[in-house]
């Protein structure tokens, strides 16, 4: 292998360990912002069915023993339908 073709592959290297370097950061800063508007998302819902303590507890062990996965909104509507 020539010293020219082995410099090229090199070079090529280095631009997608920079690339990728750039993914890795954009892919982080995604989750944590997903993470942010997931949290508001859930401050939002228990902030609308004005639960105390007490309730928002209770309905966390129902969410974790009956609920559809994925489905909080489901939970807070029977929630409020057993009240």
């Amino acid at each position: 292998m020539d010293d020219t073709k082995l410099k090229k592959i090199g070079a090529e290297l280095s631009k997608a360990r920079a690339k990728r370097d750039e993914w890795d950061k954009k892919v982080k800063d995604l989750e944590r912002r997903y993470r942010e508007a997931e949290n508001t998302c859930i401050h939002d819902m228990v902030h609308a069915a004005n639960l105390s303590p007490e309730q928002l507890s209770e309905l966390i062990r129902k969410a974790m023993t009956t609920a559809p996965a994925g489905d909080p909104a489901l939970v807070i509507h029977q929630n409020e339908e057993d009240e």
